[in-house]
């Protein structure tokens, strides 16, 4: 029996601490999970660390491991993959040995209720696994923006969520997939997923008119900056429409509706994985998505994206890393000692 656990806790902005802690068992029903690696989300892990979340806002109304409002000191991360070591005295113990997914902070050891673990397909690894959080993300926004034969679709931003969503619609019959981002790493993994041209937002003005001269169909913010939705609406032609797939956090928004977007029947629509569109939820659910997920993570095998693997002793070094040199970085991932 394991009686103690090491977690990473944001202390304050800049500050990340690991902090031992006791390990009790939540419920007789619950299931204790080993951690061998998670996955660090550079855009709402760094607004943390940097100390940009607002604030009186629950961190996920959804996921009981992340009950509570962000306020410092906060444990934080969703997605963690390990294997069940232990069950408790009502738990059914064919549990004990699979490997599962978690939308859990990051940690060395979980006792989850089952219900909120998901195993993990036997022809998937770990570190695809940890994809799992971004690649239902994607699949989300894809759903969202409902691309149709033949449009024109610019992609903002091309971190992890917005490289996926690229190779999600870089499987469509589109006329063009433009994607922009100001680092040339994730630029040629833009490339390599299947976008027909990635541009610099250096040249932004003259870049994408000579290719897009009537403005894209459907364009995607992904790049969580409020800065760069003016640039997607700008991209945006008549009666196009504007997946806001960005958190911003505390960061505001000043955009320029007073010109082209008012004439342009331009819709902005919001897009956040937690929950689906009403229209579909007729036929669809979270435990669907979920499936089109892992079938995605098969196609892709995104663990190409893992830039830096860092042991979880090092999660200080991961953030600095992420938040100093973002140019060399894609997705990081700690690994847990087994």
């Amino acid at each position: 029996m394991v009686d103690n656990r090491w977690s990473i806790v944001f202390s304050n902005p800049g500050q990340v601490d690991l902090q031992e802690e006791p390990l009790k068992m939540s419920d007789p029903g619950s299931l204790l999970v080993q951690t061998c690696a998670s996955g660090i989300s550079a855009g709402t892990e760094l607004l943390i660390y940097r100390g940009q979340f607002p604030q009186n806002l629950a961190m996920d109304e959804n996921l009981p491991a992340l009950a509570g409002e962000f306020q410092y000191p906060v444990k934080y991360g969703y997605a963690a993959v390990g294997r069940v070591i232990d069950a408790g005295p009502q738990a059914d113990p064919s549990w004990v040995g699979k490997l599962v997914f978690c939308f859990h902070p990051h940690t060395s050891h979980i006792w989850a209720d089952p219900d909120d673990l998901l195993p993990v397909p036997e022809d998937i690894s770990p570190e695809e696994a940890i994809f799992l959080p971004n690649m239902e993300t994607a699949v989300n926004l894809v759903m969202d923006g409902s691309p149709l034969l033949g449009e024109e679709v610019v992609v903002f931003g091309q971190g992890v969520v917005g490289l996926l969503t690229t190779a999600l619609l870089g499987w469509f019959p589109l006329r063009s997939l433009v994607t922009v981002d100001r680092f040339a790493l994730r630029r040629a993994a833009s490339l390599e997923l299947g976008a027909h041209d990635c541009l610099d937002p250096a040249g932004l003005t003259e870049g994408l008119p000579a290719l897009l001269p009537a403005g894209a169909d459907l364009v995607y913010e992904l790049s969580g900056s409020p800065a760069v939705l003016d640039d997607a609406i700008a991209a945006t032609g008549f009666a196009g429409r504007v997946i806001v797939g960005s958190w911003y956090g505390q960061k505001r928004a000043s955009l320029d509706l007073g010109g082209r977007f008012h004439r342009s029947r331009i819709q902005l629509i919001s897009s956040q994985v937690s929950t689906l569109a009403p229209e579909l939820t007729g036929r669809w659910n979270k435990a669907r998505r979920f499936q089109v997920a892992w079938e995605m993570i098969r196609r892709l095998r995104p663990s190409r994206l893992v830039t830096h693997r860092l042991p979880f002793h090092q999660a200080a070094e991961a953030y600095r890393l992420l938040d100093q040199s973002p140019q060399e970085t894609i997705q990081v991932v700690l690994e847990y000692e087994r």
